[in-house]
């Protein structure tokens, strides 16, 4: 039973990301994910102090605010001229510094272990469960990933043709009196919500890695939105399984084998796409050459 809920663990962390990866690679966006889920450290921070306690509910508020917030402050560097990777350093560095450095100076009032929220450990996830009166309803973790996805396909399948236009080109959809800023914060948002729903379960690295990695792959197999969202979805969870399976052979880390599948995954995809694969091209360049010839 243990195996079952640390998989569906990662199932919808894997899920979730690789949805909102698809549109953060479509607008070139990617390490946007990277600085979000580390800038909003500070708001983990400040939610357990001024509430004295980890609920999820009080750390979920706290981070999206951060996260938020994070975005307006890249979007700000960019527009005064500072380039996109040099905005997106400077203000990570700068609130995960913050963060840290609460934490330090309230280590005594503050339970949270920097190491878990990094690299998390999806292990200990059946042992952190829910209690609904005298009910076990289950990890906590599961929960919070379950309500996340939920309002992630809610939010897309509402507005699914909007973020799709804002994807592609913002200038068309703002001609067509598509607010773009705000379903740009509405995107940041859900990826706020999926960083903090995922920090003591899976950590950050391994959110980075399924925000990225499975929708690049996705990315390299098709051009039709729809397509990649799907294909996303299902590398990121056969990564998910095949990674758990690979831990358990190997006692290896866990989120360790899930991120490493996945790019084991998308080293394949680059090298066979039909389309875009690394051999594909060269025999349709081979292929040119010799009827120039």
């Amino acid at each position: 039973m243990m195996d079952f809920w640390i998989i569906l663990t990662a199932v919808l962390v894997a899920s979730a990301c690789s949805i909102l990866g698809c549109f953060l690679i479509l607008r070139r966006m990617a390490l946007v994910g990277d600085a979000i889920s580390h800038a909003v450290l500070p708001g983990i921070a400040i939610a357990f102090l001024m509430s004295g306690t980890r609920d999820s509910m009080w750390m979920l508020l706290g981070a999206t605010a951060f996260g938020l917030l994070t975005v307006f402050l890249i979007q700000t560097l960019q527009t005064s001229g500072l380039q996109s990777d040099a905005s997106i350093g400077i203000v990570f560095t700068a609130l995960f510094a913050v963060g840290v450095l609460l934490i330090s100076l309230n280590a005594q009032h503050i339970d949270l272990d920097l190491d878990c929220v990094l690299f998390g450990e999806i292990a200990y996830v059946p042992w952190d469960t829910w209690t609904f009166g005298s009910t076990d309803m289950g990890p906590r973790a599961v929960w919070m990933l379950g309500i996340t996805l939920t309002v992630i396909l809610l939010l897309l399948g509402l507005f699914y043709k909007q973020f799709k236009i804002c994807a592609f080109d913002p200038a068309m959809a703002a001609a067509c009196g598509i607010p773009v800023l705000l379903f740009h914060y509405l995107l940041m948002g859900m990826v706020s919500m999926t960083a903090v729903s995922s920090f003591e379960s899976v950590g950050a690295i391994l959110v980075v890695g399924m925000l990225i990695i499975p929708a690049a792959t996705a990315y390299l197999l098709t051009n039709r939105l729809g397509v990649m969202i799907g294909l996303s979805v299902a590398v990121g969870i056969i990564s998910a399984v095949s990674g758990y399976l690979v831990s358990y052979l190997l006692d290896a880390s866990i989120a360790g084998c899930i991120v490493s599948a996945a790019g084991i995954l998308f080293i394949l995809t680059l090298l066979f796409a039909p389309q875009h694969g690394v051999i594909a091209k060269f025999a349709r360049r081979r292929s040119s050459a010799q009827t120039v010839s």
